[in-house]
């Protein structure tokens, strides 16, 4: 049974992580943009790869992150990879995890840490502006 990756529930899954509002990433991707085309685009299924990789760069993720994430693969990644693990992930995924999860897991709180700083920056030039 093949997996299908709801690429658009994870630009919605890592806005969320990033602590961004859909009108906050209207606004970094530009005038076209606004909170319900934001909205409409996290209910696709999957999603142009040039825009794609527009909206991993402003949520500061890896694009091939949001094509191929999904909660079962993931926590079965964490199961198999730390000893003692009480995580049930369900059935069985025999996947291959050529990285740490928990490295990843740092890195994107690395990159919310970075993001809610941009995101302070860009505020406080607007009030500059005002």
């Amino acid at each position: 049974m093949e997996k299908t990756i709801h690429q658009g529930r994870n630009v919605k899954r890592f806005r969320e992580m990033m602590g961004l509002k859909q009108e906050g990433l209207a606004y970094q991707l530009g005038d076209d943009w606004n909170q319900q085309k934001i909205s409409l685009l996290e209910q696709k299924a999957e999603i142009d790869d040039v825009l794609l990789q527009q909206i991993a760069g402003q949520l500061k993720v890896p694009v091939d992150l949001i094509k191929n994430f999904d909660d079962e693969t993931f926590l079965s990644n964490i199961q198999n990879n730390h000893e003692g693990s009480v995580i049930n992930a369900g059935p069985t995924i025999n996947y291959n995890c050529t990285f740490n999860p928990f490295d990843k897991i740092v890195e994107l709180y690395e990159a919310l840490i970075k993001s809610e700083k941009e995101k302070v920056e860009m505020l406080q030039k607007m009030l500059d502006k005002k």
